[in-house]
C-alpha cells in the first residue's frame, strides 16, 4: 500500500490551460502513486523544444490542463502497489516516453517508441514543471555518474534523442549538425568521443552558436545555407525547419543520410529529385526506447558528457520558454523547484 507520509497535500506547478497561452503558476494537489507507479520529488526539469511545441500548439491535442516537462531528475518518495526494482530515495530520470501498451507489434519487436497507444510525459501525462510528478515505474531510468541533478536533466531528452539520432546516422565519419542547441551540444561530445569529424550549421548571424560548436570540437562552423569544405556522410537536423532537409541533402555524399531529430518540423519545401538520387536517405527519429535510455545514460559519464546549463526557478518557466523560442539560450535552461 502507498504511504503518504513523505509528501505534502499541495505543490507548486506551472500549468498550461490552453495552447498559445502562458503557463500559470498554481498550487495544485500532489498526485499519488497508483499501481505500478512511483511518486517522485522533482529536483530538476530541463526545458525542451518539445515543451515549446506543446505550449505553442504545434503538437496538437495535449491533455488540458497539462503540466509540461519531460527531462526530469528526482527522487522516489512513494511506490505504488506492484512496484519492484526501484527503492524510495533512489535518484531516477523520467523521459518523454511515459507509457506503452506492451502488447502491440511495435512493443513486442523492440520498437516501443512507435506504439500507437503510447503516452508521453508533459503531453498526455503531467510532467516535471512541478515539485512532484507521478510516473510509470517501468519508464523511469537510472541516472549514473556524479552529475548534479540540474546537470543530468538535459540528458533525459536532449541527450536521448541526440543519441538515437546519432545511431541512425550510422557509421558516418563526417557528421553535420543543423541547429546547435541543447541536443546538439550533447551529441557533439558523443560524436567526438567516437572519433567522428563534426561540421556545425547555425542560423544566419548566430556567431555565438558557431563559437560554441567549435569549442565542442567542430572543425568547421558556418550558416545553414553554406557549403562545408567536404561532402558529409550524414547530417542530423535538430532545428524544426523543413527547408533544412534539401539544404542538408545538397551537402551529402552519395549514399549519405539526413536524420530529422525533432518531433515537429515546418513543411519541407519541394526539391529536385537530383539531390536525393544516388541512394541518399531521409529518416526521422520518433521518440525513444527504454533501451536507448539505458545505453546512453551508461555512456554519458564515460565520455564524459558535460551539459551546459542555466538553472532557473520554477516560476521562471515562461521566461525560459520565451528565450528558447527566440534562440537566446546556449545549452539548456533547467527549472529547479523551490
Amino acid at each position: 500500500m502507498n504511504s503518504h507520509r513523505h509528501s505534502p497535500t499541495h505543490m507548486q506547478a506551472m500549468v498550461l490551460d490552453a495552447p498559445h497561452r502562458h503557463l500559470v503558476h498554481r498550487s495544485v494537489p500532489v498526485p499519488r502513486a497508483g499501481p505500478g507507479q512511483v511518486l517522485v520529488r522533482v529536483a530538476a526539469c530541463a526545458v525542451c523544444r518539445t515543451d515549446l511545441h506543446v505550449v505553442d500548439g504545434e503538437l496538437t491535442d495535449p491533455k488540458l490542463p497539462i503540466i509540461p516537462g519531460h527531462e526530469i531528475v528526482g527522487r522516489i518518495v512513494e511506490r505504488g502497489d506492484g512496484v519492484d526494482g526501484v527503492a524510495e530515495g533512489q535518484r531516477i530520470g523520467i523521459p518523454w516516453l511515459g507509457w506503452t501498451c506492451g502488447a502491440c507489434r511495435y512493443c513486442t519487436s523492440g520498437q516501443e517508441n512507435l506504439c500507437p497507444e503510447a503516452r508521453f510525459t508533459g503531453y498526455q501525462i503531467d510532467g516535471g514543471y512541478a515539485q512532484y510528478v507521478v510516473a510509470d515505474a517501468r519508464y523511469c531510468l537510472p541516472v549514473h555518474g556524479d552529475y548534479t541533478d540540474a546537470e543530468a536533466a538535459p540528458l533525459l531528452c536532449a541527450g536521448l534523442i541526440g543519441y538515437r539520432s546519432l545511431v541512425m546516422a550510422g557509421d558516418a565519419e563526417r557528421l553535420g549538425i543543423y541547429g546547435f542547441g541543447a541536443a546538439a551540444h550533447i551529441v557533439a561530445q558523443v560524436a567526438r568521443y567516437q572519433g567522428r569529424r563534426l561540421f556545425a550549421f547555425t542560423r544566419s548571424g548566430d556567431t555565438a552558436a558557431q563559437a560554441f560548436a567549435r569549442r565542442l570540437g567542430a572543425e568547421w562552423a558556418g550558416y545553414s545555407d553554406e557549403q562545408p569544405p567536404e561532402e558529409l556522410d550524414a547530417a542530423i537536423i535538430f532545428a524544426p525547419v523543413g527547408a533544412l532537409v534539401p539544404a542538408a541533402l545538397r551537402v551529402l555524399r552519395p549514399g549519405g543520410t539526413v536524420v530529422c531529430g525533432g518531433i515537429h518540423m515546418s513543411d519541407i519545401p519541394a526539391f529536385p529529385y537530383d539531390i536525393l538520387w544516388r541512394e541518399k536517405k531521409v529518416v526521422s527519429v520518433a521518440n525513444l526506447t527504454r533501451r536507448d535510455g539505458e545505453e546512453f545514460l551508461e555512456l554519458a559519464p564515460k565520455v564524459p558528457v558535460k551539459t551546459e546549463i542555466e538553472p532557473l526557478p520554477l516560476a521562471q518557466a515562461n521566461d525560459a520558454l520565451a528565450r528558447l523560442r527566440e534562440g537566446r539560450l546556449t545549452g539548456a535552461a533547467v527549472l529547479v523547484p523551490d
